[in-house]
């Protein structure tokens, strides 16, 4: 099989509860099971106590896990039913915009449910507690990948155990989620032996089965022993958290002073393109930096959505045929690029940061890390 089919990509089907697999209630379909899943597990609710950028900040107005999550979903939902809009005709005819915009939405919300504490930091010191107990002898007896699970320990694979294994149904399919939305949540679909360079992988030794048997389920081509494609819909995923990572942030960064307000509103300008109309009606009413700054956030999400969801139909085949090698954002106009794409991910590419600044002529600003400015 050289590509990838949307019939089966998005199968309903529970690979742990076939009697429900495709079952509809009226108003609801699996993938909205899915989302009520999500929502009201203990998982998802404790990230409401964990870290996204700043940690133990006295500021309610500040990103945590949970409120990021939420975000992330509903910028992810638009994509997806932006998607099914122009994708029209080439989905399945029981598939509506409507169901694309829900799996979007629910991978949306698991996508950090892994994550431990303190965020990133958080797993360097789960990673460096292991590489301790291991210079004790106590990781004796594990084979190299079981070592290796723990020696890079990963929010993604994390989520993924939680979502399939610990949740509700503890190690019998756990939320017993659809197969279309654990593919969809699967950015990383491969086991430890095909890390990045940044330690990134999908699913731990313990899960390895589940994961085989959501990649026959959608088709996933196969890229190696224990490593699959991503699935087309996990690429909106990774689109909807870069948007809200970097815009969201930098309003975090107001907050709490480390940025100026006219260093926010020039990026988030420059981002949507255009000044809205409304933002001059409101600087001559001298309305509040923070509700002009959350006008011109929209802006800039709007047409960020509008992009993304153009540029994935554009390259709809190469999705489908697993070849696709840029983020969807890198692949928009240069102004979304600029603004959204965190250097992250180009380090995950095997990119340096130096190269990529002469290439595309940008340099981080003085004193916010992940924003960055043109020459």
């Amino acid at each position: 099989m050289t590509s990838m089919r949307w019939e089966q990509l998005l199968s309903p089907q529970r690979l742990h509860d076939k009697r429900l697999g495709s079952s509809r209630e009226i108003g609801r379909s699996p993938f909205h099971k899915d989302h009520d899943r999500i929502i009201f597990s203990g998982s998802f609710r404790r990230l409401g106590r964990k870290t996204q950028v700043h940690p133990l900040t006295e500021n309610d107005h500040i990103h945590t896990r949970l409120t990021h999550s939420l975000e992330v979903g509903c910028v992810g939902r638009s994509l997806g039913m932006s998607v099914g809009e122009l994708l029209g005709s080439r989905l399945p005819s029981w598939i509506s915009p409507a169901d694309l915009g829900v799996i979007i939405q629910t991978a949306c919300l698991g996508h950090d449910i892994g994550n431990p504490p303190f965020g990133h930091a958080g797993e360097y010191a789960i990673r460096d507690w292991f590489q301790r107990a291991e210079s004790s002898g106590l990781l004796g007896g594990l084979s190299t990948p079981e070592r290796d699970d723990l020696l890079t320990y990963e929010g993604n694979a994390q989520g993924f155990r939680v979502i399939t294994q610990i949740e509700y149904n503890q190690f019998q399919g756990g939320m017993r989620m659809t197969a279309a939305t654990l593919g969809t949540l699967l950015k990383y679909p491969w086991s430890v032996e095909h890390r990045t360079q940044e330690g990134k992988f999908g699913a731990y030794q313990s899960e390895l089965d589940i994961l085989r048997e959501v990649a026959e389920a959608l088709g996933l081509l196969a890229q190696g022993d224990n490593r699959w494609c991503r699935h087309p819909l996990a690429w909106l995923v990774e689109a909807a958290d870069d948007i809200c990572y970097a815009l969201l942030d930098l309003e975090d960064g107001l907050e709490m002073g480390i940025l100026h307000y006219s260093e926010v509103s020039d990026i988030l300008k420059h981002i949507a393109g255009e000044v809205p109309v409304e933002y001059l009606e409101m600087q001559k009413r001298g309305v509040s930096q923070r509700r002009r700054i959350a006008l011109l956030r929209g802006s800039a999400m709007e047409r960020a959505v509008n992009e993304v969801s153009a540029v994935f139909v554009q390259h709809e085949q190469a999705l489908l045929a697993g070849r696709l090698e840029n983020d969807l954002l890198e692949l928009c106009h240069p102004d979304l690029g600029w603004g959204c794409v965190r250097p992250s991910s180009w380090q995950e590419k095997g990119y340096s940061r130096t190269k990529e600044r002469q290439n595309l002529k940008l340099v981080p600003t003085r004193r916010w890390a992940s924003c960055w400015k043109p020459l």
